[in-house]
């Protein structure tokens, strides 16, 4: 399957869903990725995290539903999944600004979300260096956080760790256990389908040490981009891996971790690696 013809399958799972229970693992599974993959892939292109899309979508048919007037704003409420008449309020007000009730009046003005569709476009940007390898399993060890399947969720989760993780000295202590490659401290979003999402910050390392997690990266073939500055340039350079890269490199994501390689301590001139686990992808 064409990558991007997936994500516009994906789209229209949404759409013939938005009054039942969307499942993100179906998502994933239509545009051929996990679920943790398609979240992040979805928010790097349309510029909004999934969840967020989904409630603009809902709300703007719940807008046009209630200037129908022919159902109570509750029944609409529970139409699109709100069990709760305040909690359906509040997601309306969030996107429309008023309540539901003043939407009944003629001449207010509500917002309408169009149903989004991907395709490639071609530009002519700035080069991107990177390189491909395979390489055997290697185990971790460091400190995790849990994360919610929905990742607009977790937002706050990763920097807390890191803060906590220099905060306490952990960090120092991690750099002194690393004896097998990648030589630098990892960050790893452990995210695969079939167990609790987790995000590291960790080391490769066959120290045994109690006090810390370890983790088995599974064998895979990486996709490797280096690069270099602050904390939004890597948020930048993984923007650009996935909508100017991944589209047209002929490789899909593969079920293994996401991994940031920071190759040395400075946080404001960071020097770093992107790995991406991918798979080549099938020709129909």
């Amino acid at each position: 399957m064409e990558w991007v013809e997936g994500l516009n399958q994906s789209m229209n799972y949404i759409e013939e869903h938005l009054t039942d229970e969307i499942d993100y693992e179906q998502l994933g599974r239509i545009a051929g990725c996990s679920t943790y993959h398609f979240q992040r892939m979805f928010t790097y292109m349309a510029g909004v995290p999934l969840a967020e899309y989904i409630r603009r979508r809902k709300m703007s048919l719940a807008a046009v539903d209630i200037q129908g007037g022919e159902e109570k704003i509750i029944d609409i409420a529970e139409k699109y999944g709100y069990q709760s008449p305040t909690a359906f309020n509040r997601a309306f007000q969030s996107i429309h600004g008023i309540a539901p009730s003043a939407v009944k009046g003629e001449g207010v003005p509500v917002k309408s979300y169009p149903p989004l569709t991907f395709k490639i476009i071609v530009k002519g940007a700035e080069e991107m260096n990177y390189r491909i390898e395979t390489k055997d399993a290697f185990r971790i060890i460091g400190v995790s956080a849990p994360l919610d399947r929905d990742i607009e969720k977790n937002f706050a989760v990763v920097p807390n760790l890191w803060q906590k993780a220099v905060a306490d000295g952990t960090i120092q202590k991690l750099a002194g256990m690393m004896n097998t490659p990648p030589m630098g401290l990892l960050g790893v979003s452990a995210c695969n389908d079939e167990e609790q999402w987790k995000y590291f910050i960790a080391v490769s390392s066959t120290r045994e040490v109690d006090e810390f997690e370890e983790y088995l990266v599974p064998a895979s073939t990486w996709a490797i981009f280096p690069g270099s500055g602050t904390n939004q340039s890597i948020q930048e350079l993984e923007q650009r891996i996935v909508t100017e890269w991944l589209p047209t490199s002929g490789y899909e994501y593969a079920n293994a971790p996401d991994i940031e390689v920071y190759l040395n301590p400075d946080p404001q001139n960071a020097q770093y690696e992107v790995w991406i686990p991918v798979m080549k992808r099938e020709s129909i």
